[in-house]
């Protein structure tokens, strides 16, 4: 019974510490990022409303994030209105199957930058590391098509910062978990901020 106390003292313990972690992470962003958030809001909305479209692409837990982006722009969050231009490029099992397989995964989302990405769109490239190779040779596609380029990054930002119109970058992450669950917040705030006062109809 002991042990079995002392095994449930651990792992609320564990529990609390990552509870801590990931509320350090958002506070820390949020003190540092605000400007830098509404500001991408203002890039976004500026372009969709120009006639321009949001591309979005990530790995992993980042692939998820796009595609909730986008599936929140397409469809509806939290306010009705019509579909917004947005589109993840984690999607379409043929065309990532068939890059990676006849050229390389590095390239899977610069081949569709360069074929679906027009001057004046945006790129939403998200990496917790900043440094997917992928995401990052999508970014220096965008920028060569005349394309803006937000990010979502953590721990130093990575080449992805250094090749962003806006870096939204959480600092304070410890690991991706940490560093995704601030990005899901950014993500959330930057279609409920466009839906409520930048693309207001």
């Amino acid at each position: 019974m002991e042990a079995s106390r002392k095994a449930m003292d651990s792992i609320h313990a564990y529990l609390k510490s990552t509870f801590d972690e990931s509320l350090a992470a958002k506070q820390k962003f949020f003190e540092e990022n605000q400007e830098a958030l509404i500001g991408a809001c203002s890039l976004i909305s500026a372009a969709l409303k120009a006639g321009h479209k949001l591309l979005i692409c990530g790995n992993g837990g980042s692939a998820a994030d796009a595609q909730h982006m986008a599936a929140e722009m397409v469809g509806r969050m939290l306010i009705e209105r019509n579909p917004l231009p947005a589109m993840a490029l984690t999607t379409d099992t043929s065309n990532l199957t068939a890059i990676a397989n006849d050229y390389s995964f590095d390239v899977v989302f610069e081949k569709q930058v360069q074929g679906l990405g027009r001057p004046g769109d945006v790129l939403l490239g998200i990496s917790t590391s900043g440094n997917s190779r992928n995401v990052i040779r999508a970014a220096e596609a965008a920028k060569a098509k005349g394309m803006k380029v937000v990010s979502m990054t953590g721990g130093t930002g990575g080449k992805l910062r250094e090749l962003s119109d806006v870096n939204l970058n959480v600092a304070l992450g410890k690991n991706s978990s940490r560093i995704q669950e601030t990005h899901i917040f950014i993500v959330h705030s930057l279609v409920d901020l466009m839906d409520r006062f930048f693309l207001k109809e």
